[in-house]
C-alpha cells in the first residue's frame, strides 16, 4: 500500500506497520498513508492492528517539518490531531501493538486506540513536549486528560515524565505488557476476541462514549490552528 505504512489483510484483520526511518517520524506523508490505510480497512470492514519497527512505535512528529516554519508545524499538528480524532471514532476496533518506544505523537497514537499492548524492556513511553521546549497543544492536553489516569495526567503533560512499559500501564498509555516475542500473537488474539463484538453496536457505543471528547477535540483542533505554541 505504501512504503511508509504497509497494509496486510488476513482473516478480517488489517495490520498496519509504520516504517519511516529510525524513529518512525510522523510526517505529512505518513499521515496521508495512515488515512489511506484507514480508508482501506473501513472498506474491508477489518479490525485494525497498528504496529511499528522492532523497538519503536514512533518517536513523534518529524522534527524537520516542525522546525521548518510555524505554519508547517501548525499544519502537521492539525493533520495529526485530525488523525487521532478519526481513530477515536473509527467504526471498527483499533489495537496498537507497540514494539518499544512511543514518544510524543507516538504516545498519542496509543491514546487514540481502543486497546494497547506494549512489550517488556527498557523502553520510554510518554509525552516529552515540555522537555524539548514545546508548549503542549490543546488537542494533546484534552486527549491526555481523557485517556490518562488522573494521577498521571499532570506528571505526564506538565512535567514531561516518561514511563517504562509497566508504568505506562498504570498511567493509562497501555493496557497490557507482554514479552516482545509474544507481541503480535497477543495482538492477533485480542483482534480475534474482538471479532465476537457486534460491530454496529461497537461503533454506536464508541460514538456515545466519546461524544463529549470528540466535540472537545473538534474545538481544540481549531484553537491549535490559530495558535499552536
Amino acid at each position: 500500500m505504501s512504503d511508509l505504512i504497509s497494509y496486510q489483510l488476513e482473516d478480517g484483520i488489517a495490520t498496519l506497520t509504520l516504517s519511516n526511518g529510525k524513529v518512525n517520524a510522523i510526517s505529512p506523508d505518513v499521515i496521508a498513508a495512515f488515512n489511506a490505510a484507514l480508508d482501506r480497512a473501513e472498506q474491508d470492514r477489518a479490525i485494525i492492528i497498528i504496529t511499528g519497527q522492532p523497538g519503536i512505535l514512533s518517536g513523534g512528529y518529524d522534527l524537520k517539518v516542525m522546525t521548518s516554519g510555524a505554519q508547517n508545524a501548525i499544519n502537521l499538528v492539525a493533520a495529526g490531531s485530525t488523525l487521532a480524532r478519526r481513530m477515536l471514532a473509527h467504526p471498527s476496533p483499533i489495537i496498537v501493538a507497540c514494539p518499544g518506544h512511543a514518544v510524543a505523537k507516538g504516545a498519542f497514537i496509543l491514546l487514540s486506540a481502543d486497546y494497547r499492548i506494549g512489550v517488556e524492556g527498557p523502553f520510554n513511553i510518554g509525552l516529552n513536549e515540555v522537555q524539548i521546549g514545546m508548549t503542549m497543544h490543546h488537542v494533546g492536553i484534552e486527549l491526555a486528560r481523557d485517556r490518562l489516569r488522573k494521577s498521571a495526567f499532570h506528571r505526564s503533560v506538565i512535567n514531561g515524565e516518561m514511563f517504562d512499559p509497566a508504568g505506562a500501564v498504570d498511567a493509562g498509555f497501555l493496557d497490557k505488557v507482554v514479552p516482545v516475542e509474544q507481541l503480535l500473537a497477543t495482538a492477533q488474539a485480542v483482534a480475534q476476541q474482538m471479532k465476537k463484538i457486534n460491530m454496529t453496536a461497537h461503533k454506536n457505543t464508541k460514538l456515545k462514549v466519546r461524544k463529549a471528547l470528540l466535540e472537545t477535540l473538534d474545538a481544540a483542533i481549531e484553537m491549535d490552528k490559530q495558535h499552536l505554541m
